[in-house]
Parts: structure tokens; C-alpha cells; sequence
């Protein structure tokens, strides 16, 4: 789930967390009540192969796995970000569950399914196999202990909930979306701090950990190769660590690889690999000095060599994607977001949008290890998996069990409907493939990329807008459907309170209406939760 527009809205894996963030207050809210309460879910149409079920191989699944970290026994860790889970596949292919509780966010520490996460995005494993994590929704760093046959899970640093750039001790430091974790030899962290643009360490002192900031400068984003805070980023995400200390760094929005070297007690950045690239998310170094590339965007795995880039595996364009397996450019990926690579030169690979963890010889040849991939987008209304969706990302139900889905990239709102043991879908407002902010009936209006929806007792519909920093409503009448925009001004980003178009978003995702009519919105750029009241007919 990635898209190249707006990037600092929905850009990296750093932010498919916050483009799920506020799910969890949602449904709290709408259930009036603070504990969670477990669902069961079934298939009702479209075409799956996203899941939580441990198991070994293709029985397994996985919810966009957006990093991997091997250990020297070929055990690979994965951060599998929607699930908001840390999982575990052996040499054998068994996946199990190690920390975390599938579909649950939140901030606590603790062991086992009794921690939780908020879309961690990067992992990493040291050589006595402690495991840490960026928490990304949660701008924290985390570490994942073993003890014993449990894993025990703790803040490190960064204060859940709290973003920032300050240094500091512990709790005392803060980040904001950090994508990608690290470690060298001697337990040092590195942290591609994506939203504040910079690379960042995390040292052991005692029992406490230290951060501070190597390169770049928080709320500056470019592309300079300077000495440590003249350097500039756009959207560090996947970074690794070399044994000579040297920190490599896929800045995502650059479409760069970046180059960081140690250098006394500063800090230089240089330009590792240009050209050729198409968003690069993970990155991860051999130990002789090979680097290899996720290229998200192009769905390609490349390969740095002697300071010459080339493509192992993978299609190599944006429109070549797929499920694949086989060797070079005949296997196909789907944004493939996170490598790791063994002490034999095979990388791992977290096919993102394909929900697989696959393996790349040195040779190319790509296999698929677990998960099963379900990529069948489409726009197509139908019955059951005759319909496609594309992006489906939220969804609201009525008393009559209609299910109402908004569509992110096809920019449309869906409806399902109950017809017997069969599921109807059909799209009710917006054009598939057309974003715009226009209103209107049907497929006359425009959407640009809806997000969060909710229903209201008389069948009303609200939708955050997310790229035009708007919320929608859409209205019933006779068999039509009807857009309005009740709040925000379409491409003007901001914060100020205010009356309809008076009133400014910024990434406006959650949305939650109570029985009185008055709307919650998750203002997810912003930071805040917003609410619109009814005044009239303002």
C-alpha cells in the first residue's frame, strides 16, 4: 500500500502506519467501551492472501511485511506491519508469532501477545539475538528479548504518541516516524528517522540509552552530501550497517542510495548509488561490502558492487509487477519493501504488497518462502471474487448489514451488500482511476484518496479525503448518491479551526460520527483530533 503522491502523506512504510492509525479509536468510540473485543472475519469478496495465521510455508500469511533481519542460524525476523506483530520463520519455513497481537495497536511493553505495537516498519537482530524494532506509528524504538522460549518486549527510546527531534535519554528523546533500526557490532543503534529527515543513533550507556543526531537536520529535507547537519534528507527509511561502521542509507525520497561515514566524531554523507531507482525502502550490506536494494517502486531488487548498481531480480518498471517466482527479470514482486542478507549472499526479501517473504540466490532465482500472495486489484463491481477492489482500507456497516468500503486507489466508495449467501459490490460514488475533488452524484464527483468513513443513524456517509485535506459526505437520495464537502478547502493544507472551507486539514484519516450528528476526525499531519458540529446548515 504505497503511493507516490504527496509522499510526505503516505510516504514509506513510514506511512502506511499512520494511514491505519487511528482504526483502533474508531472502533473503541463507536463501541463505547475501552476493552477490546475479538471479530471473526470472512471473506466476503474480492481476492485475499493477506492474513495473520502462523503455520509453516504458504500456510502461513502475513499483512505487509515491510522489513526482514536474518540472525546467524538463517532465522529470519520480520516486522509485519499491519499485523502490528514481530514474527519469526526458521530455516524450515515455520512462521510463528513472537510479539504482538494481530490487529491490535497500542504502546505496551510486555511479553509475548500481551505487548503491542503500532505498524513497526524496521527490525534488526544483534549477534546475541535481541531483536529492535521502529515502532513508527508509536515514534518509538523498541527491543525484543528472548527469554527463555518467551519474548519480552521494552521501550528503549522516544515517548509513544509524542513526536519530535530532540536528543536525549530514553523517554526524554523523541521521533518522528522512524522507519528503519540497525545495529553494529559493538550494540550501537542506527535510526532512519523519516519524518525528521535525518539518521540518528541510540548508544547503551549503563542501563540507559542515549540519542543523538549524526546527519541532517530536523524539519529540513533535500538532497545534500555534506558533514553531519548539513547534509540533507527526503524520507530516510531502510538503513544498514557495514562492519567498518559505515551506515548506508535508502533515502526514499530522493531516490538515492546515501552514504554515511564515520569521520572523528562527525559524521559524512555521501552518494552511494543514483540513478535507476524508483523509491528505495530497505537496504542491507554483505560482509563484503556488497549492498543490496528494495526498489519499492519498480518492484525490482537491486545490487551495489565495486560502486556499480544493477538489478538482480524483478521486472524493473513500474508497471511490471507480480507474484512470480523465477530468475532475474522473469520473477515479478509487488513493493517490495525489506532486505536481509545471509553470510551466503541470499537475501530475503519482504514482499509488501504481495504479503510473501521471498528468497533471492545469488544467481537471481527468487523463490517464494511463506505467505500467499493475493495481488487482484481491480475496479470491477460483482458478486463475491468476481468483484476487485484496490486499496480497500476502510470499512463501516449499517443495521441492514450493507458494508460500505472506501476504496483508496481506486478513489472510490464501495458498497457491499448481503443478496442471499452471495456479496454485491458496487460503487456508489467517485470514478475509478480519476482523482479530483469535485462534487456531484455518483460518478460525478471526485475523491483523492478516501480514507476514513463513517455512517450515521439516517444512512449518511462521511469520508476524510485524505489528499485533498477535506471531509465528504455522501448522501442517499432515491437510488443515487450525493457529495458534498462539509469541511476543509480542497489542496490548501493546514490546522485553523473554522467554518466549512474556512477550516483547514492536514491528512485527515479517521473519522467516527455519534448519534447527535457531530463528527471526530483523526487529523493525522497534524496531529490532533478535530471535531465538526452541525451549526445550522453549516
Amino acid at each position: 500500500m504505497r503511493t507516490t503522491k504527496k509522499p510526505m502523506k503516505h510516504g514509506n512504510g513510514a506511512l502506511l502506519a499512520l494511514a491505519l492509525l487511528v482504526a483502533a479509536l474508531t472502533a473503541t468510540h463507536a463501541r463505547g467501551q475501552s476493552t477490546y473485543t475479538p471479530y471473526t472475519f470472512i471473506t466476503l469478496a474480492g481476492n485475499t492472501g493477506y492474513g495473520s495465521m502462523d503455520g509453516t510455508n504458504s500456510g502461513a500469511q502475513f499483512a505487509f511485511p515491510c522489513s526482514v533481519a536474518v540472525d546467524s542460524a538463517g532465522n529470519l525476523y520480520v516486522a509485519d506491519t499491519v499485523n502490528c506483530t514481530i514474527r519469526e520463520m526458521t530455516p524450515g519455513g515455520v512462521v510463528t508469532t513472537l510479539a504482538g497481537l494481530a490487529g491490535c495497536t497500542g504502546t505496551n511493553d510486555g511479553m509475548g501477545s500481551a505487548a503491542r505495537f503500532n505498524y513497526p516498519n524496521g527490525v534488526a537482530v544483534d549477534s546475541a539475538g535481541n531483536l529492535y524494532v521502529a515502532d513508527t506509528g508509536n515514534h518509538t524504538i523498541r527491543e525484543v528479548t528472548p527469554v527463555g522460549t518467551n519474548w519480552v518486549v521494552k521501550t528503549l527510546a522516544g515517548l509513544a504518541g509524542n513526536t519530535g527531534s530532540g536528543d536525549g535519554t530514553n523517554s526524554a528523546a523523541r521521533f518522528n516516524g522512524p522507519g528503519g533500526v540497525a545495529v553494529d557490532s559493538a550494540g550501537n543503534l542506527y535510526v532512519a528517522d523519516s519524518e525528521n529527515h535525518t539518521i540518528r543513533e541510540v548508544t547503551p550507556v549503563g542501563m540507559n540509552w542515549v540519542v543523538t543526531t549524526l546527519a541532517g537536520l530536523a524539519g529540513y529535507s533535500g538532497n545534500v552530501n555534506a558533514t553531519g547537519s548539513n547534509a540533507r534528507f527526503y524520507l530516510p527509511f531502510g538503513l544498514t550497517v557495514a562492519t567498518n561502521g559505515t551506515v548506508y542509507v535508502a533515502d526514499e525520497g530522493n531516490n538515492v542510495i546515501r552514504k554515511v561515514t564515520p569521520s572523528g566524531t562527525n559524521w559524512i554523507v555521501t552518494t552511494a548509488w543514483s540513478g535507476g531507482l524508483n523509491w528505495p525502502a530497505g537496504v542491507a550490506v554483505d560482509s563484503a561490502g556488497n549492498l543490496y536494494v528494495a526498489n519499492t517502486d519498480d518492484h525490482t531488487i537491486g545490487k551495489v558492487s565495486g560502486g556499480v548498481g544493477t538489478i538482480l531480480a524483478g521486472g524493473g518498471s513500474f508497471s511490471i509487477f507480480g507474484t512470480n517466482d523465477g530468475t532475474g527479470t522473469a520473477a515479478r514482486f509487488y513493493y517490495p519493501d525489506g532486505v536481509a542478507v545471509d553470510t551466503n549472499g541470499t537475501v530475503y526479501v519482504a514482499d509488501s504488497g504481495n504479503g510473501t517473504i521471498r528468497k533471492v540466490t545469488p544467481a537471481g532465482m527468487v523463490t517464494t518462502l511463506a505467505g500467499l500472495a493475493g495481488n487482484n486489484t481491480g475496479s470491477t463491481d460483482g458478486t463475491g471474487s468476481a468483484a476487485r477492489f484496490d486499496g480497500p482500507l476502510r470499512v463501516a456497516v449499517d443495521a441492514n448489514g450493507n458494508l460500505y468500503v472506501s476504496d483508496l486507489y481506486n478513489q472510490t466508495i464501495r458498497q457491499v451488500t448481503p443478496v442471499g449467501t452471495n456479496w454485491v459490490v458496487t460503487t456508489l460514488a467517485g470514478l475509478a482511476g480519476s482523482a479530483g475533488s469535485a462534487n456531484g452524484t455518483n460518478s460525478a464527483a471526485r475523491f483523492n484518496g478516501p480514507d476514513g468513513v463513517a455512517l450515521d443513524s439516517a444512512g449518511n456517509l462521511y469520508v476524510s479525503d485524505y489528499y485533498n485535506d477535506t471531509i465528504r459526505k455522501v448522501t442517499p437520495v432515491g437510488t443515487n448518491w450525493v457529495v458534498t464537502t462539509l469541511a476543509g478547502l480542497a489542496g490548501s493544507a493546514g490546522s485553523a479551526n473554522g467554518t466549512n472551507s474556512a477550516a483547514r486539514f492536514n491528512g485527515p484519516q479517521g473519522v467516527a460520527v455519534d448519534s447527535a450528528g457531530n463528527l471526530y476526525v483523526a487529523d493525522a499531519l497534524n496531529y490532533t483530533i478535530r471535531e465538526l458540529t452541525p451549526v445550522g446548515t453549516n
